[in-house]
C-alpha cells in the first residue's frame, strides 16, 4: 500500500511536466503578430496602385529588352501585364473612380493616371505574336487604344481628332465621294499631324524627365503632380493615334491575304481539264502533212467519206461483219490511189494553164494605172 502511495503522485507529477513542456513548445511555434500580420497581407489581392505600377514597370521593360518578342521571357511578361491591366480594369469599375459628371480638374491628381489603363492594355495587345489571332489581338488593341482616346477627348485633356471606326468611316467616305479634289490634299494634311504630333511627344517627353524625380519623391505639390500625369496623358494619345493607323494598315494587310488565299484555294479546287487533241479530218497526204504537225495519227479523210466507204463495204456495226478485212483494206487503198491519181491530173492542169497564162500576158500587165 505505502509503495502504490508513494508512486502515484510521482506519476501525476510527470504528466503535468510533460503537458507544461507541450505548451511551451507549442507557444514557441506560434509566430510574433509582426509575421502573422505580414502573412495576412500576403494573401489580401492587391490594391489599385499595385497593379497600376507593376504592370507599368512590366510595360517598360518589354519596351526596352534586348530579346526578341516571340522570346518566352517577353512573352511571359506580356501575359501577366495583360492580367494584372485586366483585375485594375474590374477594379476600376467597381469603385466608379471616374464619372462624366466631373471635370478634368476636379479629379484627384493621384488618380489620372489610372485614365491610361486602356492604353497599356493596347500596348500590350501589340507585342502578341500569335500568327493564328493576330487579327483579332489588333482589333482588340484597336478598340482599347480608341476607349482611351474617347475619355482623353470626354475630359478635354488634349485637341486631337478621333481616328474613324467602322460606323462613321462610312459615312465619310459617301460624304466625301461627291468632292472633286484629288486625295493628296488629305495625305498633306496628315503628313502635317503626324509632324505635329513628334513635335509635342518631344516636348512632353523632355518636361516628363524634368519632373520625374521631384514627383517620384514625393517633393512635389499637387499642383506639378496634376500636372505630371496630365503630360503622361497626353504622350500617350499621341501613342494611341500613331499605334491605330499603323494597325489599319497591317489589319488591311491582313484581310487583302485572306481573299487571295480564298481566291487560290477556290482556283485549286475546280483543276483545269487537260486540253483536247484538235481533230482536222483531210483528204489527201499535203493536208494530213500540214495539219498534222504534232498531232499523229490524224484522220485522213472526212467523217462522211469514212461512213461512205463502210456503209459500201458492209463494215458498219448495223450491217453485220464486213466480207472481209482483206478485200476492205484493199478497196480503201485502191480509192485512195484514185483520189491521189485525181488530185495529180488536177494539179497538172492548174500548172498548163498557168503557164497558157503567162505566154499570153506578159510581166506588167495590168498594172498600168499611174503610167504617163
Amino acid at each position: 500500500m505505502s509503495s502504490y502511495s508513494t508512486d502515484k503522485p510521482a506519476n501525476f507529477q510527470n504528466v503535468a511536466v510533460a503537458r507544461v513542456d507541450a505548451q511551451q513548445k507549442r507557444g514557441s511555434k506560434k509566430a510574433p503578430p509582426s509575421q502573422m500580420a505580414t502573412a495576412e497581407d500576403e494573401l489580401l489581392p492587391p490594391r489599385l496602385p499595385e497593379l497600376f505600377e507593376t504592370s507599368k514597370q512590366l510595360l517598360d521593360e518589354v519596351e526596352v529588352a534586348t530579346e526578341p518578342t516571340d522570346s518566352r521571357i517577353i512573352q511571359d511578361k506580356v501575359l501577366k501585364g495583360l492580367d494584372l491591366l485586366k483585375k485594375a480594369a474590374e477594379m476600376l469599375s467597381e469603385l466608379d473612380l471616374f464619372s462624366r459628371n466631373e471635370d478634368l480638374e476636379e479629379i484627384v491628381s493621384s488618380d489620372l493616371k489610372y485614365l491610361m489603363v486602356p492604353a497599356f492594355q493596347g500596348a500590350f495587345a501589340m507585342k502578341q505574336v500569335n500568327p493564328s489571332k493576330r487579327l483579332d489581338n489588333l482589333q482588340w488593341a484597336r478598340e482599347h487604344f480608341l476607349n482611351y482616346l474617347t475619355q482623353c477627348q470626354y475630359y478635354h485633356v488634349a485637341e486631337f481628332e478621333l481616328p474613324k471606326t467602322k460606323t462613321n468611316s462610312t459615312e465619310n467616305n459617301t460624304a466625301n465621294s461627291s468632292m472633286a479634289y484629288p486625295s493628296l490634299v488629305a495625305m498633306a494634311s496628315q503628313r502635317q499631324a503626324k509632324i505635329e504630333r513628334y513635335k509635342q511627344k518631344k516636348e512632353v517627353e523632355n518636361r516628363l524627365s524634368a519632373m520625374k524625380s521631384a514627383v517620384e519623391s514625393g517633393q512635389a505639390d499637387d499642383e506639378h503632380v496634376h500636372e505630371y500625369y496630365l503630360l503622361h496623358l497626353r504622350r500617350w494619345i499621341g501613342i494611341s493615334l500613331e499605334e491605330i493607323e499603323s494597325i489599319d494598315q497591317e489589319i488591311k494587310i491582313l484581310r487583302g491575304k485572306d481573299s487571295s488565299k480564298e481566291v487560290s484555294t477556290s482556283h485549286s479546287s475546280h483543276q483545269d481539264r487537260p486540253p483536247v487533241k484538235l481533230f482536222v479530218p483531210t483528204r489527201n497526204m499535203v493536208q494530213t502533212k500540214v495539219f498534222g504537225a504534232g498531232y499523229p495519227g490524224l484522220a485522213s479523210m472526212t467523217v462522211n467519206d469514212w461512213y461512205d466507204q463502210h456503209q459500201k463495204f458492209g463494215a458498219l456495226p448495223d450491217q453485220g461483219i464486213a466480207k472481209k478485212t482483206s478485200e476492205f483494206r484493199t478497196a480503201a487503198q485502191q480509192q485512195d490511189q484514185e483520189q491521189e491519181e485525181e488530185d495529180d491530173e488536177q494539179a497538172v492542169h492548174r500548172a498548163r494553164d498557168w503557164d497558157d497564162w503567162n505566154d499570153t500576158h506578159p510581166m506588167g500587165y495590168g498594172n498600168r494605172q499611174n503610167m504617163g
